[in-house]
């Protein structure tokens, strides 16, 4: 039985009323104070993991302030089964990306992304152009200074995105599970090829049975099958008019969010001299899950 086959209405609905009956209506309802990220106690170590296995997310309030201390998000990862950082070309020696806007003096290869700007972020999900043997399923956002304002956050439960889709129509379902459904074009580079065509479904299942969802908003550099435009244009209206389960803030200084790669985006933003946001984002190919 799964409640990801199409072909099981009773799983289906069995896990959809959970599901549905459980989720966080307000960013309030998945919040977690935190003594030290570094040092969890176990009360708090097992909120930041039952409201992962409930929602898939948590937001969390640390003490940590604007200590820039890397070992704040990897110490936090490692406590709660997060070990495997993905690192690339565009992350520090340590798998860690400091998010900061890139200036013109700084590493040319960042400023070319829009991680590394003020600009604002559409929908997606982190590392949806990775190969699948490295598929992001776990994510630490870490704030070390916010801006000065903007740099919000709508997040949404990619569990509650399948629900709205199928129950509109499965068939919307089925097109984003093709293995092809998502194309990422090849990346070049002067010497050639420096990442291959990447191709994969949007919707798919992990090893353990839990949902995995592989998508970004984006307009540029994104081959759709064609099979797909009905879904893709169901799920841009889903996201463009936020359900009851949207959730929104901003992460302010020692706060982060730790999840199973949820749906999320980020709006543009203003920094000033005293005020430059510097979050670390932390990638890894486990979910939240006990040590």
């Amino acid at each position: 039985m799964s409640a990801f086959d199409l072909d099981d209405a009773a799983a289906y609905a069995i896990w959809r009323e959970r599901k549905l009956d459980q989720a966080p209506r307000r960013i309030e309802d998945i919040v977690v104070e935190l003594d030290d990220p570094r040092a969890l106690t176990p009360v708090e170590r097992e909120q930041l993991i039952a409201l992962n296995a409930r929602c898939n997310m948590a937001v969390y309030i640390g003490k940590t302030g604007s200590d820039p201390d890397k070992d704040i998000p990897r110490k936090l990862g490692a406590q709660l089964g997060l070990h495997t950082l993905d690192g690339h070309w565009l992350t520090d020696n340590d798998g860690i990306s400091p998010l900061s806007v890139v200036g013109a003096e700084q590493r040319g290869e960042r400023k070319e992304f829009i991680p590394y700007t003020d600009k604002p972020i559409r929908w997606h999900t982190d590392g949806y152009y990775n190969l699948p043997a490295r598929t992001i399923r776990g994510l630490i956002l870490h704030c070390v200074q916010s801006a000065a304002s903007g740099g919000d956050n709508q997040l949404l439960d990619h569990d509650i995105a399948y629900i709205l889709l199928r129950d509109e129509n499965p068939d919307y379902i089925r097109a984003l599970s093709a293995p092809d459904a998502m194309t990422i074009p090849p990346r070049m580079e002067d010497d050639g090829v420096a990442r291959a065509e990447q191709p994969g479904p949007v919707f798919s299942v992990n090893a353990d049975g839990s949902l995995h969802m592989r998508y970004t908003a984006r307009t540029v550099s994104i081959a759709w099958h064609a099979a797909t435009a009905a879904a893709r244009e169901a799920l841009e209206r889903i996201l463009a008019m936020p359900a009851q389960w949207t959730l929104r803030g901003r992460l302010e200084p020692g706060m982060g969010l730790v999840c199973n790669n949820v749906l999320h985006d980020r709006s543009g933003f203003t920094e000033t001299a005293e005020k430059r946001r510097l979050l670390y984002r932390a990638r890894y190919y486990e979910r939240v899950a006990p040590a």
